[in-house]
């Protein structure tokens, strides 16, 4: 009997992937990564290796190259047919052959080909890439190592070019057969406060006394469970900046490699306004499909992926300005919209959408997001009501450039603020639909609360308009910009923009300066953000700026083999050619000519095995009164023979999950009894009405922990009504013991402060008073702005 020791896949094979060590270097908004994945043959026979791994939308990737016994060999980016002829040509002449190339579907997804690893043989592979960081709401700049890889749905329409298709076999985490290690470098001239992570770091080690440079290293043992996460935080990150990069030398002028690059940063100082009280027609489309029942990420007490969702609808709808429109489409393998159309926002409205809400399960099995919006883009527009599309979905689909491609063709008519739901969501769908309607787009992931991401981007969207956004140049004589990146029309508070451009012409002498001026008008007033720069172009072996220029090109040209419209092939393939950075039509190529042993027979498969995260492959449970009942479907599509099902729990559905879960045990049968448990926090905000107003009953008590007869006995009854006093009485409670979540009820407070300005008018000073004074409240009278 043969016994193999090390690494075996669930066919006890043994797995040639051995290890992948990273290493990053981030200066200021730019990250340069480097990752080695490292191949060994402890079988008999010549292999073939297959590795599927994730990697950001916006990466860069610009070499590949690979170390055989000692030997460097640097790939080729090539036309994708080209190489993968090659590859195969090669193969059967029995070189040693490496393949690179990003999925025909979607951007995020990658595979590595290791052709003819001879037994005994070891291989290293190194690729390369570059990307912007993406700025958050505390201004931490968010680098991630992708490293979860979740099953994509896959539809009866979906390509077969995919590298999708491959069946990676699926492995338990604890028993995945490969490491990861990974060392970061930190720079910025404005000083590094501090760095923080979703998995376990090495104590930060700061390598100068200015801390304007750091070093951390991610700690031994990663599981490839979460996604590994770094939040950088600068002493200054808001400053206008502008980086000049030489181009290459032995490139013609006249040329984007052959140019110098410019990457401008501003930040634009919009002033916060109050929302419109009138304006928009809000639709959410929510994932119902079966992988929306996992938990949001690995931690054990993470809540259900589905739970957040309701949560999150159920504060959307109580946050809505009065006088809009609505309306929910829930989707899966099928979708379901809560009205025919979008409905005007009123008491009656917003009650019959919290009933449906309440009763939402992740029950419409597979993720087809494609047939929902093209239904909602079907509808008429409501005058003077633009459309505000808000998407949620963990992002497990194929056809992610026709979605893509959809919310384009529809981008005049809307903005669509997208949302990534838990470990691994495709970064390609998320920030392709936002990028082509001008929204934004959000990942919630570990311990962030969908809530609250979800209700600053609706602050976002009700936001005055920005509008005559233009950015001019002032450069000497003889030199001029040419745009590279897409023209910017939407501009949103709190968002830094990031612009490239060719420099084109005679670079002048040094000491020169050029200056950069961002204009933009808000409610009839114009403002300007300005930044000066030394026109001395910097090298760069690596050409960062100009690869960053060149991917963000890409992305307004590159929509996949199917998607991309036929005048833009040519120059999508030609760009990605002469930049180096690869595309849906290039793939990278490298063969060892120097090894020439004809294989007998095929060569020995070994797909590399990807963790099986919980809830991605494997039913889950809900209890129910009468027992346990069968598992959700999974994402694949249905058949005739498996129609979709729908578990409904007829009594109640017991998702005990976190101090914050909003739908646990929901009674069906009364729709006055959300069972929120002990939370009352969430009590008070499902007991809102629609107007902004509360009524004075025995659940507005509960919340304030006095009794109703108290609350009636201290009312002011000749300066306000009972609702009056209940709202007032709310109001204060949430200052006083919500703080801590206030962008998730900043904007229902708002209504109720408008609501109470009306209602109480110039009384409304003592009802204040009385109030806090009833409360015993230490909430300062300010907040009500008199």
């Amino acid at each position: 009997m043969v016994h193999f020791y090390g690494l075996l896949t669930l066919q006890r094979e043994p797995v040639p992937l051995k290890s992948i060590s990273v290493s990053v270097s981030i200066y200021e908004f730019v990250a340069d990564v480097s990752a080695t994945l490292n191949y060994e043959n402890a079988e008999k026979v010549p292999l073939e290796a297959v590795f599927l791994f994730p990697m950001d939308e916006d990466s860069a990737v610009y070499s590949f190259e690979a170390l055989v016994d000692g030997k460097k060999i640097v790939a080729e980016l090539q036309d994708k047919m080209k190489a993968r002829t090659n590859y195969e040509k090669a193969i059967s002449q029995g070189h040693q052959a490496f393949l690179l190339e990003e999925d025909s579907s979607s951007r995020d997804i990658f595979s590595c080909n290791v052709g003819n690893l001879q037994p005994g043989s070891k291989a290293s592979v190194t690729l390369k890439y570059v990307q912007e960081l993406p700025l958050e709401t505390d201004g931490a700049l968010r680098f991630v190592l992708p490293a979860v890889l979740n099953p994509r749905y896959q539809f009866s329409g979906s390509s077969k070019d995919s590298c999708l298709n491959v069946k990676t076999p699926i492995v338990p985490v604890e028993d995945l057969p490969y490491t990861l290690s990974m060392v970061a470098t930190i720079d910025s001239k404005h000083g590094i406060e501090k760095v923080q992570s979703n998995c376990p770091l090495s104590p930060t080690e700061y390598l100068g006394e200015d801390k304007a440079s750091a070093q951390v290293s991610l700690a031994a043992g990663h599981k490839f469970d979460r996604d590994v996460e770094l939040l950088i935080y600068y002493s200054e990150v808001h400053t206008p900046s502008v980086v000049l990069e030489m181009g290459m030398p032995k490139m013609k002028p006249g040329r984007l490699m052959g140019d110098p690059s410019a990457m401008v940063s501003f930040y634009p100082n919009i002033p916060e306004d109050q929302p419109s009280n009138t304006c928009g027609e809000f639709v959410f489309l929510m994932d119902r499909s079966g992988s929306m029942q996992s938990p949001m990420s690995s931690q054990d007490t993470s809540q259900l992926r589905i739970q957040a969702a309701k949560e999150t609808l159920i504060l959307l709808l109580k946050s809505l300005p009065m006088g809009c429109y609505f309306n929910i489409y829930g989707f899966g393998s099928s979708y379901e919209a809560y009205f025919p159309k979008s409905v005007k926002y009123t008491q009656q409205t917003m009650e019959e959408a919290l009933g449906r809400v309440k009763l939402m399960q992740a029950d419409l099995g597979g993720t087809e997001i494609l047939a929902p919006l093209q239904n909602i883009y079907r509808g008429p527009s409501i005058p003077g009501h633009p459309l505000q599309l808000f998407v949620f979905t963990d992002g497990e689909v194929t056809d992610t450039f026709s979605v893509i491609k959809e919310v384009r063709i529809n981008r005049q008519k809307h903005r669509c603020f997208s949302f990534g739901i838990g470990e691994g969501a495709s970064t390609s769908l998320i920030k392709g639909i936002a990028r082509a309607s001008g929204g934004t787009s959000e990942f919630i992931t570990g311990k962030d609360r969908m809530q609250s991401k979800a209700l600053r981007t609706l602050k976002r969207s009700l936001q005055p308009v920005v509008e005559d956004v233009s950015l001019s140049w002032h450069l000497p004589p003889g030199l001029s910009a040419k745009m590279l990146s897409p023209e910017q029309t939407v501009i949103f508070r709190g968002q830094r923009l990031i612009i490239y451009a060719q420099l084109t012409g005679r670079m002048p002498a040094a000491e020169t300066t050029g200056k950069v001026c961002l204009k933009y008008t808000l409610q009839g007033k114009t403002f300007e953000d300005k930044a000066t720069f030394l026109l001395q172009p910097k090298p760069d072996v690596n050409f960062t700026i100009h690869r960053l220029a060149a991917k963000s090109l890409l992305q307004t040209k590159d929509m996949g083999l199917r998607e991309t419209p036929a005048s833009d092939k040519k120059d999508a393939l030609n760009l990605s050619l002469e930049s180096g950075v690869i595309s849906s039509f290039t793939a990278f190529i490298a063969i060892n000519k120097e090894l020439n042993k004809p294989v007998q027979g095929p060569l020995a498969h070994r797909d590399i095995p990807r963790p099986m995260l919980l809830g991605a492959s494997t039913p889950l449970k809900i209890r129910c009164r009468s027992g346990f009942r069968k598992a959700l479907p999974s994402d694949r599509p249905p058949s005739a023979s498996q129609p979709i099902r729908r578990v409904m729990c007829c009594e109640a559905v017991s998702f005990q999950v976190d101090n914050y879960s909003l739908c646990g045990l929901i009674n069906h049968k009364d729709r006055h009894s959300p069972g929120f448990g002990e939370n009352h926090l969430v009590q008070l905000i499902y007991h809102q009405n629609a107007n902004g107003s509360w009524d004075l009953n025995e659940d507005l008590a509960k919340v304030l922990g006095v009794s109703l007869e108290e609350i009636t006995a201290a009312h002011p009854a000749e300066l306000v009504d009972s609702s009056g006093w209940a709202t007032i009485l709310a109001v204060i409670w949430l200052h006083g013991n919500g703080k801590d979540l206030k962008c998730e009820w900043e904007l229902l407070e708002r209504k109720a402060m408008a609501w109470m300005r009306v209602h109480a008018g110039s009384t409304m000073p003592l009802v204040v008073k009385a109030a806090i004074t009833f409360l015993k409240s230490s909430v300062d009278p300010a907040i009500f702005a008199f």
